[in-house]
């Protein structure tokens, strides 16, 4: 697919390579290596479209100023038949580039051509990635976290998908180990406080105390009425957990639905303890010597995995003391295996079984701690987990309105979850405002969420896309259809306002493949901002309807291929381009 910008700067290139050897031919410069450096956009667009900095970084090897070198360069140029009109010599030796419409047209022209599909790439063909995200606590609803986490997760496999990759999206239901028991061991005090009283039936000290847990209780009672009172605890549990996860995962399933997410695989936690799986993955790294026994239990040398991790590195033994390194139960003294155990074999399952190349994580950052721990355990496996396993950590969202702290739902009474959420607050908005700034704390506005003003980004940006399409029924109805971009003259777009938006739309597939590097899908929304107030520039400076034939198709085929984008990008997001607002 077409990048114009990263075509230009090809370009730039090539055409100094050429200039280079035409200058060393006349004795103008001396024979060398081809030079290198850079070609950046400047801030300042009256310095040029594009500004190159061979000469400078060039001088050394040619023993001579910078300057002398770029006047020699600009002088042998040939831009016959390029995307430039010319170029000059500026400040210590940058040589700048300014563009000819005929690079303004291309971009239309990829735009049009390549419609819903532009902006990708092949950055990351042949790359198998796992993204991981939301796998809330299948114990009860899915708070304000998970809901930020499944805009993060689910926009940022997109874009991967976007730059070549082939990508699949899974959510880990944590469906055994202590919670799970905890979980029916709380159904099961709130069924008996039904038929034997309150005071019958002791309700666990660290149970979930939600009334979510007595609604369970209550409909576990419905179907099997009171014929587990008298059954044996383990058995009791058992029939509870599952009767609550099967009520639970559908529920969290449809909520994820709701708010646009869907699951390639919903992968269960008890998967891997029935098949051995978990225990295997802690008799292997015995078996390479990272485990010992201690008070009966089975602990990882985490401690010397990222101790000698550190010291390959060049860090010294006082720096590494500082951290004080801990190392991890993987099995307890009663034979059954920790959550940590489990993660492992989890992720090692990602990696040596099913062969993901890569695979990220998003979660919250109070789950930093246990970043270093999962990557030393998968390297001590021999699976590179430092550089195969990314996490995404994401801060803490706040719910405000009228700038007072939001914390129970003004229709349940109780904690806000994603149903109560949406409940009130539009998808598109929500998954705007959770999409963005993922590496810092987000004060969720709900007045502003819900507000159809420039105030609210998501109703700005998609005002602009609502307001182009009105624009182009309006033509059409007189006569007017988009134009094919070989049929226009792009010398016409000569304004400030008409270039800078071209520039905006040849910007997205560098900014797409920016986003997948930094696996920041926030860029996306950032990206549609600008868009959207170039636009919305664009077309209160210049007329459309009116300007003579040659203006009006080139505005029109410039206000199509903004609509494209648009829709591109709010697409990525998760969320609807309107026609009508």
């Amino acid at each position: 697919m077409s990048n114009l910008v990263e075509e230009a700067k090809i370009q730039i290139n090539t055409l100094l390579a050429a200039a280079q050897a035409a200058a060393a031919a006349k004795g103008e410069l001396p024979e060398a290596e081809p030079l290198s450096g850079s070609v950046e956009i400047p801030k300042d667009t009256a310095n040029g479209d594009f500004a190159a900095n061979c000469a400078m970084t060039g001088a050394k090897a040619l023993r001579m100023a910078p300057r002398k070198i770029a006047d020699a360069l600009v002088a042998n140029l040939d831009l016959e038949g390029s995307y430039f009109t010319g170029a000059e010599v500026a400040g210590p030796g940058f040589i700048n580039f300014r563009l000819a419409p005929s690079w303004y047209g291309a971009v239309l022209g990829a735009v049009e051509r390549e419609g819903a599909d532009y902006g990708r790439g092949g950055a990351l063909a042949g790359q198998k990635i796992m993204v991981e995200f939301v796998s809330a606590n299948p114990t009860g609803p899915m708070h304000m976290g998970n809901a930020r986490g499944g805009v993060l997760g689910d926009t940022l496999a997109e874009v991967l998908s976007r730059a070549g990759a082939q990508v699949w999206r899974e959510f880990y239901v944590n469906d055994a180990g202590n919670q799970i028991e905890k979980f029916a061991s709380s159904i099961d005090a709130r069924y008996r406080q039904l038929i034997l009283g309150e005071d019958a039936a002791a309700f666990p000290e660290d149970g979930y105390h939600g009334d979510d847990i007595r609604e369970l209780a209550a409909a576990f009672r419905a179907r099997y009425g009171d014929s587990y009172l008298e059954k044996p605890e383990a058995e009791r549990h058992r029939a509870m957990a599952g009767f609550g996860l099967a009520v639970n995962l559908p529920k969290m399933e449809s909520d994820l639905e709701r708010y646009g997410i869907k699951y390639d695989e919903w992968f269960r936690e008890s998967a891997l303890h029935e098949s051995g799986y978990v225990m295997d993955t802690v008799d292997e790294l015995g078996r390479l010597g990272y485990t010992y026994e201690k008070d009966g239990a089975v602990w990882l040398a985490t401690s010397r995995i990222i101790g000698g991790k550190l010291r390959a590195a060049g860090k010294s033994e006082k720096d590494i003391e500082k951290l004080d390194l801990k190392d991890d139960v993987l099995c307890r003294a009663n034979g059954i295996p920790t959550y940590f155990a489990a993660d492992i074999a989890y992720h090692r399952n990602k990696l040596a079984v099913r062969g993901f190349d890569r695979v990220i994580n998003v979660w919250g950052a109070d789950h930093h701690g246990h970043v270093a721990r999962l990557k030393a355990a998968l390297d001590a496996l021999g699976l590179d987990g430092e550089h195969r396993l990314e996490i995404v950590l994401m801060q803490l969202v706040k719910l405000m309105r009228d700038g007072e702290v939001v914390r129970m739902s003004k229709r349940t009474g109780k904690a806000i979850s994603l149903t109560d959420l949406l409940d009130e607050v539009p998808r598109d908005a929500a998954r705007w405002f959770f999409n963005s700034r993922p590496d810092t704390q987000m004060d969720f506005d709900l007045g502003l969420a819900v507000r159809e003003d420039s105030e609210n980004p998501v109703y700005y940006v998609q005002y602009a896309h609502a307001r182009i399409c009105s624009v182009i029924r309006n033509l059409a109805e007189a006569g007017r259809a988009v134009p094919a971009p070989e049929s226009i003259d792009p010398a016409v777009l000569s304004t400030g306002y008409e270039r800078e938006l071209i520039k905006q739309l040849a910007e997205l597939p560098g900014e797409l493949l920016r986003s997948a590097g930094a696996l920041d899908p926030s860029r996306i929304n950032r990206y549609a901002m600008e868009l959207a107030a170039r636009f919305h520039r664009f077309y209160n400076a210049c007329r459309i309807k009116g300007e003579a034939e040659g203006v009006l198709n080139a505005r029109l085929l410039l206000a199509d291929a903004t609509r494209r984008t648009l829709a591109v990008c709010l697409g990525i997001l998760g969320v609807s381009a309107p026609e009508h607002m």
